[in-house]
């Protein structure tokens, strides 16, 4: 099942790149007591991903904390040392990247997707949310292939 709009995000572990090296968290303790724009790439250093994803986030980063956002996570079906490069290269300190190497909290809210043909393997879908004290407060879940509904542009719309 999908997760949707008012449910609780899933509790499972994730870990988040720091520059101090990899650090586990838990979800439901990372996204308690804040309103976070979180945003879901298949893969770090991907074309559509690198090239629009994640600049948009950078790039609209004061304008959503302008608005009430309190963080803004990126998360991949990777590792988190490929996510702390993906920042260091393309990012920036506005965005924290929480790894999902083994593609749990994809499972767990139910978006996931098989890029099995293009030698990526299980991954998670493109989507983006805002979650508020660990609630799906809005999602944005991207049709195959598209970009549109889950940008930072998209997002901004919806504060």
């Amino acid at each position: 099942m999908t997760i949707a709009v008012g449910d609780k995000l899933p509790d499972v572990k994730l870990v988040k790149a720091t520059d101090s090296g990899p650090e586990a968290v838990q979800s439901s303790e990372y996204f308690k007591g804040k309103r976070v724009a979180l945003f879901s790439v298949p893969g770090a250093f991907t074309p559509t991903c690198s090239a629009k994803h994640l600049p948009g986030y950078v790039d609209k980063a004061a304008d959503l904390k302008a608005k009430g956002i309190d963080e803004i996570v990126g998360t991949a079906v990777n590792d988190a040392f490929v996510m702390g490069a993906w920042n260091k290269s393309g990012g920036s300190s506005d965005i924290t990247m929480l790894a999902d190497g083994n593609a749990d909290f994809a499972e767990a809210l139910g978006l996931t997707m098989d890029g099995s043909g293009f030698g990526l393997g299980k991954r998670g879908q493109r989507f983006s949310m805002i979650v508020n004290d660990g609630t799906v407060e809005q999602l944005n879940v991207e049709a195959p292939g598209d970009f549109k509904v889950s940008s930072a542009e998209y997002m901004l719309e919806q504060l």
